[in-house]
């Protein structure tokens, strides 16, 4: 069990304190993970009228959901002209369908239980070279085609109205993107979650996981007896149902936030007030917060190994993106474990007729995780087409496990960020 990490969502926002499952339980649900994930079915499967119990090994929001980018980004890891060039038109038609209710549904919860968690809408991306402005000009055709129509494309003189950086061609905005305090999010899913009667409980990890007509979760100190099991912990319960371990991989993120810079300077840097992502394969993203500091992540680690010197990793590409900045105090650094698989699409599935699992965002969590809360709450409650749609996407194991996959795909991620350098 443990405690927050020591970020700046941390220091924001504090902890909950719920109470540890120290009894046993019936109900209708049981939900394993205080994530975006099991937030957001709990929250929906409470929403339709059903009983429900989440459980969190730690606190809410202690994983990914808690220490990301903060940034409503839409769509999925791979677009919908991948998904139907590889998987068929109608896979492609069915999640483009989606692609745009992930960040609905947060804009909606926001709304409905006024949940305080700085949302400020718009938001960019922002092209290196002549290669990624052409691939944005793709994605503005394609977006528009499924409905999209607050997109607008930028030469680099349009741009720094959004981005003051000299780093940029152009850019693409999207007016139904967004950011958020992450941490706060979650804080205030739970609390609607309880206001609808749901039980939430922490510090309570799971230690088996009993299947049936009625599934027991057992904790080390009570147990949950339950008509279905939903399991949204992501990379955090491999230990309890290791076959949800085989076809992804856990990485880390890595994320700095600077001093307090004040309202003017922040607004020199980022003057639309928009969160901001580039296209590279190893991409950067950054926004500014609600208190006027600069939040900068960027890279990936395979394996989810913690860095020594976060710092020492991001604040080269801060001070390349923001020259100004260069040698500002960095109040905050962290980083957080998210799940890829091979596909990069997110992995959904049954074990049992009554257990439902949603994990392997893929680094496109926070707005495909309140969809998947959505999608499983229907599939429980009787409407199982739109959660099927990503059951049925194939996932292949990694070839000889995560200790060989982890270096495998770190070459890949060398050979295309030398690609993205080159601009070609």
């Amino acid at each position: 069990m443990g405690e927050l990490v020591n970020s700046y969502y941390q220091f924001n926002a504090g902890s909950t304190d719920y109470p540890q499952l120290q009894h046993t339980l019936h109900t209708d649900v049981c939900v394993l993970g205080g994530g975006f994930t099991g937030l957001s079915t709990a929250l929906h499967l409470a929403q339709a009228g059903m009983k429900v119990v989440l459980l969190e090994a730690n606190r809410i929001g202690y994983g990914a959901s808690g220490r990301n980018g903060g940034q409503i980004v839409n769509s999925y890891s791979r677009d919908v002209d991948h998904i139907a060039t590889r998987y068929g038109q109608a896979a492609g038609d069915a999640m483009a369908a989606m692609m745009f209710e992930g960040g609905e549904i947060i804009r909606q919860l926001i709304q409905q239980y006024q949940i305080d968690c700085d949302y400020v809408p718009g938001g960019a991306f922002v092209a290196l070279n002549d290669k990624q402005m052409q691939h944005l000009e793709t994605q503005q055709r394609l977006w528009q085609q499924h409905g999209n129509q607050q997109l607008t494309l930028l030469d680099s003189n349009a741009l720094a109205n959004i981005v003051n950086s000299e780093r940029y061609v152009g850019g693409l905005s999207d007016g139904l993107s967004g950011h958020i305090q992450p941490l706060k999010l979650a804080q205030g899913e739970a609390r609607a979650i309880q206001s609808l009667g749901g039980q939430v409980f922490e510090q309570s990890p799971v230690t088996k996981v009993q299947r049936g007509k009625t599934v027991q979760v057992h904790t080390a100190l009570g147990s949950v007896n339950a008509r279905y099991l939903v399991v949204g912990a992501n990379a955090y319960l491999s230990h309890v149902l290791p076959e949800l371990s085989k076809r992804n991989m856990p990485c880390g993120t890595q994320i700095i936030t600077t001093e307090e810079l004040g309202e003017t300077r922040c607004r020199e840097l980022l003057p639309a007030n928009y969160c901001v992502e580039d296209c590279n394969y190893l991409l950067d993203y950054y926004r500014t917060t609600a208190d006027h500091r600069l939040l900068y992540g960027g890279g990936v680690v395979y394996g989810a190994r913690d860095p020594a010197d976060i710092e020492r990793l991001i604040r080269p590409k801060l001070e390349a993106t923001f020259p100004s900045l260069k040698g500002v105090k960095i109040d905050f650094s962290w980083t957080g474990n998210f799940l890829l698989t091979l596909s990069r699409l997110p992995e959904f599935g049954r074990l049992d007729t009554n257990i439902y699992y949603m994990q392997g965002y893929s680094g496109h969590g926070v707005t495909c995780t309140h969809l998947a809360g959505k999608v499983a709450a229907e599939a429980i409650t009787g409407q199982a087409s739109r959660f099927d749609v990503f059951a049925k996407l194939p996932h292949l194991p990694l070839l000889g496990g995560r200790a060989l996959q982890i270096p495998f795909t770190a070459m890949g991620a060398a050979y295309y960020n030398l690609r993205d350098k080159l601009g070609i």
